[in-house]
């Protein structure tokens, strides 16, 4: 499996011949942080707690992700918050 955001191309068929699929990125993230809820909190912490420049709080930082078009990601993240 692959992460993307530009999936149009890479056609599925084609990908499908090789045994291989593609998720965009925020698909890919809510995916990994599905897979173990605290050392995805744990991570999301420490990431903000090292942000310098410009320093922000945990909600700046998950405004940040939205309008990076990850909003599925935190989402996420915010509902386990």
């Amino acid at each position: 499996m692959s992460s993307t955001n530009n999936i149009k191309d890479f056609p599925k068929d084609y990908l499908n011949s090789f045994g291989l699929g593609i998720k965009i990125a925020d698909d890919f993230l809510t995916d990994i942080i599905d897979l173990n809820h605290e050392v995805s909190i744990k991570a999301f912490r420490e990431m903000v707690v090292h942000k310098k420049n410009p320093k922000m709080d945990m909600y700046q930082v998950l405004d940040q992700l939205r309008k990076s078009g990850l909003t599925d990601t935190a989402n996420y993240l915010h509902s386990l918050l």
